[in-house]
Protein backbone atom coordinates (compact mmCIF):
# COMPACT_ATOMS: atom_id res chain seq x y z
CA UNK A 1 0.00 0.00 0.00
CA UNK A 2 3.23 2.16 0.61
CA UNK A 3 3.81 2.37 -3.04
CA UNK A 4 0.67 3.01 -3.87
CA UNK A 5 0.61 6.03 -1.89
CA UNK A 6 4.25 6.82 -3.10
CA UNK A 7 3.05 6.50 -6.56
CA UNK A 8 -0.12 8.46 -6.12
CA UNK A 9 1.83 11.73 -4.90
CA UNK A 10 4.55 11.24 -7.92
CA UNK A 11 1.48 11.20 -10.81
CA UNK A 12 0.03 14.05 -8.13
CA UNK A 13 2.58 16.97 -8.06
CA UNK A 14 3.71 15.90 -11.91
CA UNK A 15 0.54 16.22 -13.72
CA UNK A 16 1.66 20.03 -13.49
CA UNK A 17 3.90 18.71 -16.31
CA UNK A 18 1.08 17.63 -17.95
CA UNK A 19 0.01 21.23 -17.75
CA UNK A 20 2.99 22.41 -19.24
CA UNK A 21 2.64 20.52 -22.31
CA UNK A 22 -0.51 21.44 -22.94
CA UNK A 23 0.18 24.84 -22.34
CA UNK A 24 3.88 24.40 -24.53
CA UNK A 25 2.19 22.70 -27.93
CA UNK A 26 -1.22 24.89 -27.83
CA UNK A 27 0.58 27.63 -30.39
CA UNK A 28 1.24 25.09 -32.70
CA UNK A 29 -2.67 24.84 -33.73
CA UNK A 30 -3.55 28.27 -32.38
CA UNK A 31 -1.79 30.87 -34.40
CA UNK A 32 -3.03 30.55 -37.31
CA UNK A 33 -6.15 31.79 -36.00
CA UNK A 34 -4.53 34.76 -34.33
CA UNK A 35 -2.86 35.76 -37.25
CA UNK A 36 -5.40 35.12 -40.12
CA UNK A 37 -6.47 38.59 -41.57
CA UNK A 38 -10.27 37.51 -40.81
CA UNK A 39 -9.80 36.36 -37.20
CA UNK A 40 -12.89 36.88 -34.84
CA UNK A 41 -10.79 35.80 -31.57
CA UNK A 42 -8.51 39.02 -31.52
CA UNK A 43 -9.35 42.90 -31.82
CA UNK A 44 -6.67 42.67 -34.73
CA UNK A 45 -4.48 39.70 -36.24
CA UNK A 46 -1.05 39.31 -34.42
CA UNK A 47 2.02 40.98 -36.08
CA UNK A 48 5.35 38.61 -36.63
CA UNK A 49 6.75 40.28 -33.51
CA UNK A 50 3.72 39.13 -31.27
CA UNK A 51 3.46 35.30 -32.73
CA UNK A 52 6.87 34.92 -31.91
CA UNK A 53 6.30 36.07 -28.57
CA UNK A 54 3.46 33.91 -28.53
CA UNK A 55 5.82 30.80 -28.45
CA UNK A 56 8.60 32.29 -26.44
CA UNK A 57 7.14 34.02 -23.42
CA UNK A 58 6.75 30.95 -21.69
CA UNK A 59 10.36 30.45 -21.88
CA UNK A 60 10.83 33.72 -19.95
CA UNK A 61 8.22 33.18 -17.39
CA UNK A 62 9.55 29.68 -16.40
CA UNK A 63 12.68 31.15 -15.74
CA UNK A 64 11.66 32.97 -13.42
CA UNK A 65 9.02 30.33 -12.04
CA UNK A 66 12.27 28.48 -11.54
CA UNK A 67 13.43 31.07 -9.36
CA UNK A 68 10.72 31.39 -7.21
CA UNK A 69 9.87 27.52 -6.39
CA UNK A 70 12.43 27.23 -3.37
CA UNK A 71 11.29 29.92 -1.59
CA UNK A 72 7.26 28.71 -2.05
CA UNK A 73 7.77 25.24 -1.29
CA UNK A 74 10.55 26.03 1.70
CA UNK A 75 7.53 28.16 3.37
CA UNK A 76 4.79 26.70 2.55
CA UNK A 77 5.58 23.05 2.53
CA UNK A 78 5.34 20.50 -0.87
CA UNK A 79 1.90 20.30 -0.41
CA UNK A 80 0.23 23.07 -0.14
CA UNK A 81 3.66 24.86 -2.21
CA UNK A 82 2.35 22.64 -5.19
CA UNK A 83 -0.88 24.28 -4.89
CA UNK A 84 0.60 27.46 -5.13
CA UNK A 85 2.66 26.67 -7.76
CA UNK A 86 -0.41 25.06 -9.85
CA UNK A 87 -2.02 28.06 -9.72
CA UNK A 88 -0.61 30.44 -12.53
CA UNK A 89 -1.73 27.55 -15.44
CA UNK A 90 -5.47 28.26 -14.02
CA UNK A 91 -4.57 32.28 -14.51
CA UNK A 92 -3.35 32.01 -17.52
CA UNK A 93 -5.83 30.05 -19.28
CA UNK A 94 -8.83 31.98 -17.67
CA UNK A 95 -7.26 35.06 -18.87
CA UNK A 96 -6.73 33.85 -22.46
CA UNK A 97 -10.60 32.41 -22.20
CA UNK A 98 -11.88 36.14 -21.08
CA UNK A 99 -10.09 38.29 -23.11
CA UNK A 100 -9.48 39.47 -26.71
CA UNK A 101 -6.65 41.40 -26.20
CA UNK A 102 -3.37 40.22 -27.94
CA UNK A 103 -1.54 42.16 -24.94
CA UNK A 104 -3.33 40.00 -22.01
CA UNK A 105 -3.25 36.86 -24.14
CA UNK A 106 0.69 37.52 -23.85
CA UNK A 107 0.91 38.60 -20.51
CA UNK A 108 -1.40 35.17 -19.65
CA UNK A 109 1.24 32.96 -21.43
CA UNK A 110 4.16 34.54 -19.55
CA UNK A 111 2.32 33.91 -16.42
CA UNK A 112 1.57 30.32 -17.68
CA UNK A 113 5.37 29.79 -18.11
CA UNK A 114 5.54 30.81 -14.35
CA UNK A 115 4.04 27.46 -13.59
CA UNK A 116 5.62 25.40 -16.06
CA UNK A 117 9.29 26.59 -15.08
CA UNK A 118 8.30 26.00 -11.21
CA UNK A 119 6.88 22.26 -11.33
CA UNK A 120 9.82 21.12 -13.43
CA UNK A 121 11.91 21.89 -9.81
CA UNK A 122 9.30 21.07 -7.46
CA UNK A 123 7.99 17.10 -8.98
CA UNK A 124 11.77 16.23 -8.61
CA UNK A 125 12.51 17.44 -5.78
CA UNK A 126 8.78 16.19 -3.78
CA UNK A 127 9.02 12.58 -5.40
CA UNK A 128 13.00 12.16 -4.28
CA UNK A 129 12.14 13.21 -0.42
CA UNK A 130 9.16 10.24 -0.56
CA UNK A 131 10.26 7.57 -2.84
CA UNK A 132 11.90 4.15 -1.54
CA UNK A 133 15.33 3.56 -3.33
CA UNK A 134 13.73 0.61 -5.09
CA UNK A 135 11.45 2.18 -7.31
CA UNK A 136 13.12 6.05 -6.77
CA UNK A 137 13.89 5.85 -10.64
CA UNK A 138 10.82 4.66 -11.90
CA UNK A 139 9.01 7.39 -10.31
CA UNK A 140 11.39 10.41 -10.99
CA UNK A 141 10.75 9.71 -14.68
CA UNK A 142 6.89 10.09 -14.47
CA UNK A 143 8.06 14.28 -14.85
CA UNK A 144 9.11 13.67 -18.02
CA UNK A 145 6.49 11.32 -19.54
CA UNK A 146 4.04 13.43 -18.15
CA UNK A 147 4.71 15.99 -19.99
CA UNK A 148 4.91 13.83 -23.15
CA UNK A 149 1.03 12.75 -22.20
CA UNK A 150 0.39 16.55 -22.03
CA UNK A 151 1.86 16.81 -25.26
CA UNK A 152 0.05 13.73 -26.75
CA UNK A 153 -3.50 15.15 -25.64
CA UNK A 154 -2.42 18.92 -26.74
CA UNK A 155 -2.15 17.63 -30.51
CA UNK A 156 -5.36 15.37 -29.82
CA UNK A 157 -7.37 18.25 -28.52
CA UNK A 158 -6.39 20.47 -31.16
CA UNK A 159 -6.98 18.11 -33.83
CA UNK A 160 -10.51 17.61 -32.57
CA UNK A 161 -12.12 20.46 -30.73
CA UNK A 162 -12.75 24.30 -31.72
CA UNK A 163 -10.98 26.68 -30.32
CA UNK A 164 -13.27 27.69 -27.57
CA UNK A 165 -13.62 24.24 -26.02
CA UNK A 166 -9.48 23.82 -26.42
CA UNK A 167 -9.35 26.73 -24.07
CA UNK A 168 -11.89 25.00 -21.33
CA UNK A 169 -10.36 21.39 -21.61
CA UNK A 170 -7.04 23.57 -20.74
CA UNK A 171 -8.11 25.14 -17.98
CA UNK A 172 -10.12 21.96 -16.16
CA UNK A 173 -6.89 20.32 -16.53
CA UNK A 174 -5.52 23.18 -14.65
CA UNK A 175 -8.33 22.57 -12.17
CA UNK A 176 -8.10 19.17 -11.68
CA UNK A 177 -4.34 19.88 -11.17
CA UNK A 178 -4.65 21.97 -7.65
CA UNK A 179 -7.41 19.48 -6.75
CA UNK A 180 -4.93 16.95 -7.13
CA UNK A 181 -2.20 18.28 -4.85
CA UNK A 182 -4.87 18.72 -2.44
CA UNK A 183 -4.80 14.95 -1.89
CA UNK A 184 -1.49 14.13 -1.21
CA UNK A 185 0.53 13.57 1.87
CA UNK A 186 3.38 16.46 3.01
CA UNK A 187 7.06 15.35 2.43
CA UNK A 188 8.16 13.75 6.31
CA UNK A 189 11.57 16.08 5.56
CA UNK A 190 9.65 19.32 5.37
CA UNK A 191 8.16 18.22 8.01
CA UNK A 192 11.15 17.25 10.01
CA UNK A 193 12.79 20.55 9.38
CA UNK A 194 9.55 22.51 10.76
CA UNK A 195 10.23 20.29 13.83
CA UNK A 196 7.00 18.53 13.58
CA UNK A 197 8.50 14.73 14.44
CA UNK A 198 5.41 13.10 15.09
CA UNK A 199 3.43 14.65 11.78
CA UNK A 200 6.61 13.49 9.86
CA UNK A 201 6.67 9.93 12.15
CA UNK A 202 2.41 9.21 10.25
CA UNK A 203 4.25 10.50 6.80
CA UNK A 204 6.56 7.82 6.76
CA UNK A 205 4.20 5.08 7.72
CA UNK A 206 1.71 6.44 4.82
CA UNK A 207 4.32 6.07 2.51
CA UNK A 208 5.63 3.30 3.31
CA UNK A 209 2.48 1.35 4.52
CA UNK A 210 3.33 0.27 8.62
CA UNK A 211 2.15 1.22 11.87
CA UNK A 212 3.78 5.10 12.90
CA UNK A 213 5.51 2.99 15.67
CA UNK A 214 7.28 0.34 13.37
CA UNK A 215 10.75 -0.71 13.52
CA UNK A 216 10.81 0.44 9.72
CA UNK A 217 9.03 4.13 10.15
CA UNK A 218 11.44 4.61 13.83
CA UNK A 219 14.78 3.65 11.25
CA UNK A 220 13.68 5.20 8.36
CA UNK A 221 13.00 8.55 10.56
CA UNK A 222 16.34 8.25 12.25
CA UNK A 223 18.10 8.51 9.09
CA UNK A 224 16.14 11.50 7.75
CA UNK A 225 17.33 12.83 10.94
CA UNK A 226 20.81 12.12 10.02
CA UNK A 227 20.34 12.76 6.27
CA UNK A 228 19.28 16.73 6.87
CA UNK A 229 22.45 16.85 9.45
CA UNK A 230 24.53 14.47 7.59
CA UNK A 231 27.86 13.70 9.48
CA UNK A 232 30.27 12.62 6.31
CA UNK A 233 29.49 16.39 5.05
CA UNK A 234 29.75 18.10 8.32
CA UNK A 235 33.40 16.47 8.41
CA UNK A 236 34.11 17.77 4.70
CA UNK A 237 33.05 21.21 5.38
CA UNK A 238 34.84 21.05 8.73
CA UNK A 239 38.57 20.41 6.92
CA UNK A 240 37.68 22.95 4.81
CA UNK A 241 37.23 25.15 7.83
CA UNK A 242 40.03 23.53 9.58
CA UNK A 243 37.83 22.69 12.17
CA UNK A 244 38.66 18.38 12.47
CA UNK A 245 38.33 18.11 15.87
CA UNK A 246 35.01 19.53 15.82
CA UNK A 247 33.84 17.08 13.29
CA UNK A 248 35.29 14.31 15.27
CA UNK A 249 33.42 15.29 18.12
CA UNK A 250 30.56 15.35 16.00
CA UNK A 251 31.06 11.32 14.86
CA UNK A 252 31.55 10.55 18.07
CA UNK A 253 28.23 12.11 19.45
CA UNK A 254 26.47 10.35 16.49
CA UNK A 255 27.93 7.04 17.59
CA UNK A 256 26.82 7.50 21.03
CA UNK A 257 23.27 8.10 19.57
CA UNK A 258 23.46 11.59 20.10
CA UNK A 259 22.53 14.07 17.09
CA UNK A 260 24.67 16.28 14.83
CA UNK A 261 25.36 19.75 16.09
CA UNK A 262 22.09 21.48 15.31
CA UNK A 263 23.41 24.84 15.96
CA UNK A 264 26.66 24.09 13.43
CA UNK A 265 23.97 22.90 10.65
CA UNK A 266 21.78 25.63 10.94
CA UNK A 267 24.59 28.38 10.42
CA UNK A 268 25.87 26.26 7.20
CA UNK A 269 23.65 28.30 4.11
CA UNK A 270 22.51 26.22 1.09
CA UNK A 271 25.09 28.00 -1.31
CA UNK A 272 27.42 27.45 1.08
CA UNK A 273 26.96 23.28 1.58
CA UNK A 274 26.64 23.92 -2.20
CA UNK A 275 29.31 25.65 -2.46
CA UNK A 276 31.87 23.57 0.58
CA UNK A 277 30.31 20.21 0.26
CA UNK A 278 32.47 18.31 -2.23
CA UNK A 279 30.09 15.61 -3.10
CA UNK A 280 27.51 18.35 -3.88
CA UNK A 281 29.87 20.05 -5.83
CA UNK A 282 30.53 16.96 -8.05
CA UNK A 283 26.60 16.31 -8.02
CA UNK A 284 26.26 19.83 -9.42
CA UNK A 285 28.83 19.29 -12.04
CA UNK A 286 28.12 15.72 -13.54
CA UNK A 287 24.09 16.26 -13.29
CA UNK A 288 25.29 19.81 -15.34
CA UNK A 289 26.88 18.03 -17.63
CA UNK A 290 23.90 15.60 -18.45
CA UNK A 291 21.26 18.10 -18.52
CA UNK A 292 23.62 20.33 -20.93
CA UNK A 293 24.29 17.85 -23.31
CA UNK A 294 21.00 16.91 -23.33
CA UNK A 295 20.10 20.38 -24.60
CA UNK A 296 22.48 20.16 -27.03
CA UNK A 297 21.47 17.22 -28.64
CA UNK A 298 19.25 19.43 -30.59
CA UNK A 299 15.66 17.76 -29.67
CA UNK A 300 14.10 21.09 -29.98
CA UNK A 301 15.42 22.34 -33.12
CA UNK A 302 14.60 18.77 -34.76
CA UNK A 303 11.23 19.23 -33.83
CA UNK A 304 11.32 22.68 -35.21
CA UNK A 305 12.58 21.26 -38.71
CA UNK A 306 10.62 17.78 -38.01
CA UNK A 307 7.49 19.18 -39.49
CA UNK A 308 8.91 20.24 -43.07
CA UNK A 309 10.33 16.55 -42.82
CA UNK A 310 7.38 15.32 -42.44
CA UNK A 311 5.82 17.07 -44.80
CA UNK A 312 8.19 15.91 -47.98
CA UNK A 313 8.27 12.16 -46.95
CA UNK A 314 4.54 12.30 -46.55
CA UNK A 315 2.66 14.96 -47.94
CA UNK A 316 -0.48 12.93 -48.43
CA UNK A 317 -0.54 13.00 -44.31
CA UNK A 318 -2.05 15.94 -42.76
CA UNK A 319 -0.16 18.16 -40.84
CA UNK A 320 -2.19 16.98 -36.96
CA UNK A 321 -1.31 13.29 -38.08
CA UNK A 322 2.43 13.51 -37.97
CA UNK A 323 2.02 15.49 -34.81
CA UNK A 324 0.46 13.13 -33.02
CA UNK A 325 2.45 9.97 -34.13
CA UNK A 326 5.93 12.54 -33.20
CA UNK A 327 3.83 12.57 -29.93
CA UNK A 328 3.90 9.85 -29.48
CA UNK A 329 6.76 8.34 -30.18
CA UNK A 330 7.75 10.63 -27.74
CA UNK A 331 5.65 9.38 -25.29
CA UNK A 332 6.26 5.67 -25.60
CA UNK A 333 9.97 5.99 -25.18
CA UNK A 334 9.72 8.17 -21.90
CA UNK A 335 7.16 5.38 -21.05
CA UNK A 336 10.22 2.70 -21.65
CA UNK A 337 12.49 5.11 -19.41
CA UNK A 338 9.66 4.80 -16.78
CA UNK A 339 9.30 1.19 -16.68
CA UNK A 340 13.18 0.13 -16.94
CA UNK A 341 14.81 3.06 -15.20
CA UNK A 342 14.73 0.83 -12.05
CA UNK A 343 15.95 -2.48 -13.88
CA UNK A 344 19.48 -1.88 -15.85
CA UNK A 345 20.32 1.68 -13.93
CA UNK A 346 20.87 4.97 -15.28
CA UNK A 347 24.18 4.57 -16.65
CA UNK A 348 23.11 1.56 -19.02
CA UNK A 349 20.43 3.85 -20.11
CA UNK A 350 22.03 6.96 -20.77
CA UNK A 351 24.75 5.34 -23.00
CA UNK A 352 22.40 3.23 -24.73
CA UNK A 353 20.40 6.20 -25.43
CA UNK A 354 23.16 9.14 -26.65
CA UNK A 355 24.83 6.22 -28.70
CA UNK A 356 21.68 5.65 -30.29
CA UNK A 357 21.16 9.18 -30.71
CA UNK A 358 24.51 9.57 -32.10
CA UNK A 359 23.78 6.99 -34.70
CA UNK A 360 20.54 8.19 -35.86
CA UNK A 361 21.92 11.92 -36.40
CA UNK A 362 25.00 11.00 -38.62
CA UNK A 363 22.39 8.88 -40.64
CA UNK A 364 19.87 11.39 -40.75
CA UNK A 365 22.90 14.06 -42.11
CA UNK A 366 24.26 11.24 -44.19
CA UNK A 367 21.21 10.72 -46.07
CA UNK A 368 20.47 14.62 -46.59
CA UNK A 369 24.05 15.39 -47.49
CA UNK A 370 23.87 12.74 -50.25
CA UNK A 371 20.37 12.18 -50.94
CA UNK A 372 20.92 8.58 -51.27
CA UNK A 373 17.72 6.92 -50.01
CA UNK A 374 14.02 7.91 -50.09
CA UNK A 375 12.96 11.13 -47.94
CA UNK A 376 10.51 8.76 -45.73
CA UNK A 377 13.63 6.88 -44.49
CA UNK A 378 14.68 10.12 -43.25
CA UNK A 379 11.04 10.41 -41.38
CA UNK A 380 11.22 7.33 -39.92
CA UNK A 381 15.17 8.08 -38.99
CA UNK A 382 13.51 11.27 -36.89
CA UNK A 383 10.96 9.31 -35.40
CA UNK A 384 13.43 6.65 -33.89
CA UNK A 385 16.14 9.39 -33.03
CA UNK A 386 12.89 10.98 -30.78
CA UNK A 387 12.16 7.38 -29.53
CA UNK A 388 15.74 6.50 -28.17
CA UNK A 389 16.20 10.56 -26.78
CA UNK A 390 13.41 10.25 -24.43
CA UNK A 391 14.52 6.49 -23.47
CA UNK A 392 17.28 7.75 -21.83
CA UNK A 393 19.00 10.99 -22.32
CA UNK A 394 16.26 12.86 -22.53
CA UNK A 395 14.36 11.61 -19.05
CA UNK A 396 17.89 10.10 -16.64
CA UNK A 397 19.47 13.74 -16.11
CA UNK A 398 16.09 14.68 -14.54
CA UNK A 399 16.34 11.78 -12.43
CA UNK A 400 19.80 12.38 -11.44
CA UNK A 401 19.08 15.83 -10.46
CA UNK A 402 16.13 14.16 -8.11
CA UNK A 403 19.02 11.58 -6.51
CA UNK A 404 22.08 13.44 -6.26
CA UNK A 405 22.04 15.87 -3.89
CA UNK A 406 21.44 16.37 0.02
CA UNK A 407 18.35 17.92 1.16
CA UNK A 408 19.98 21.22 2.28
CA UNK A 409 21.00 21.91 -1.30
CA UNK A 410 18.47 20.15 -3.38
CA UNK A 411 16.25 23.30 -3.47
CA UNK A 412 19.02 25.42 -5.08
CA UNK A 413 20.61 23.44 -6.71
CA UNK A 414 17.64 22.13 -8.90
CA UNK A 415 16.75 25.86 -9.33
CA UNK A 416 20.33 26.77 -10.97
CA UNK A 417 20.26 24.04 -13.07
CA UNK A 418 16.65 24.24 -14.71
CA UNK A 419 17.65 28.20 -15.32
CA UNK A 420 20.59 27.02 -17.01
CA UNK A 421 18.26 24.37 -18.85
CA UNK A 422 16.19 27.34 -19.89
CA UNK A 423 18.84 29.99 -20.72
CA UNK A 424 20.57 26.79 -23.37
CA UNK A 425 16.97 26.45 -24.96
CA UNK A 426 17.07 29.59 -25.76
CA UNK A 427 20.40 29.68 -27.37
CA UNK A 428 20.10 26.30 -29.66
CA UNK A 429 16.78 27.53 -31.00
CA UNK A 430 18.23 31.30 -31.55
CA UNK A 431 21.43 29.76 -33.30
CA UNK A 432 19.55 27.01 -34.95
CA UNK A 433 19.05 29.56 -37.80
CA UNK A 434 22.25 30.32 -38.17
CA UNK A 435 23.59 26.83 -38.13
CA UNK A 436 21.76 25.81 -41.19
CA UNK A 437 22.87 28.71 -42.97
CA UNK A 438 26.25 27.92 -42.51
CA UNK A 439 26.25 24.45 -42.05
CA UNK A 440 24.10 23.11 -43.61
CA UNK A 441 20.76 21.01 -42.16
CA UNK A 442 23.08 17.80 -42.62
CA UNK A 443 26.12 19.76 -40.74
CA UNK A 444 24.23 20.82 -37.74
CA UNK A 445 23.02 17.14 -37.17
CA UNK A 446 26.48 16.45 -36.68
CA UNK A 447 27.15 18.90 -34.63
CA UNK A 448 24.48 17.81 -32.70
CA UNK A 449 25.54 13.95 -32.93
CA UNK A 450 28.57 15.42 -31.38
CA UNK A 451 27.16 16.34 -28.38
CA UNK A 452 25.52 12.62 -28.09
CA UNK A 453 29.40 11.42 -28.26
CA UNK A 454 30.44 13.81 -25.19
CA UNK A 455 27.53 12.50 -23.47
CA UNK A 456 28.33 8.73 -23.73
CA UNK A 457 32.14 9.79 -22.52
CA UNK A 458 30.39 11.58 -19.51
CA UNK A 459 28.26 8.56 -19.09
CA UNK A 460 30.94 6.06 -18.79
CA UNK A 461 33.47 8.25 -16.56
CA UNK A 462 31.37 10.73 -14.61
CA UNK A 463 27.90 9.56 -14.11
CA UNK A 464 27.83 7.38 -11.00
CA UNK A 465 25.51 4.28 -10.72
CA UNK A 466 22.56 5.43 -8.06
CA UNK A 467 20.07 2.52 -8.68
CA UNK A 468 18.71 1.53 -5.38
CA UNK A 469 21.25 3.61 -3.53
CA UNK A 470 20.54 5.22 -0.51
CA UNK A 471 21.02 9.51 -0.42
CA UNK A 472 24.27 9.13 1.52
CA UNK A 473 25.48 6.21 -0.26
CA UNK A 474 25.30 8.52 -3.55
CA UNK A 475 26.94 11.25 -1.72
CA UNK A 476 29.77 8.76 -0.52
CA UNK A 477 29.72 7.14 -4.64
CA UNK A 478 30.45 10.78 -5.88
CA UNK A 479 32.85 11.39 -3.07
CA UNK A 480 34.87 8.39 -3.93
CA UNK A 481 34.90 9.20 -7.38
CA UNK A 482 35.96 12.46 -6.92
CA UNK A 483 39.47 11.31 -5.10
Amino acid sequence: MGKIHQLHTAISCSFASVLTGLLYVWPSYTLGLYTASDTSLLTSPMTDVESSLLGSLPSLGAMLGSVIVGGVISHLGRQKGGMVLVLPFVISWLIIDFTSSTTMILIARFIGGIGCGSVLVFAPIYISEVAEESIRGSLASVPVASYCIGVQLSYIVGWFLSYRYVLWVNLASSILGVALMMTVTESPIFLLRQNREEDAKLAIAHYRGESPSSKIVLEEISRLKQLIMPAVELAAINVVAEDTVKAEESEKEKLNGQSAEPEMTSKISSFKMLYLSPSSRRGFMVVGLSLSLQVMMGMVPVQVYAKQIFSQSAPTLSSHLCSVMFATVILVGSLISLVVADKFGRKMLLIISSVSVALCLVSMGLLLQTGIGPPWITAVLILVYCFFFMFGAGSIPYVLMSECFLPEVQSLASTLLMEWVWLLNFFIIGVFPFMIKYLGIHGSFYAFACFAVTDVCVALFLVPETKGLTNDQIQEALMRRRK
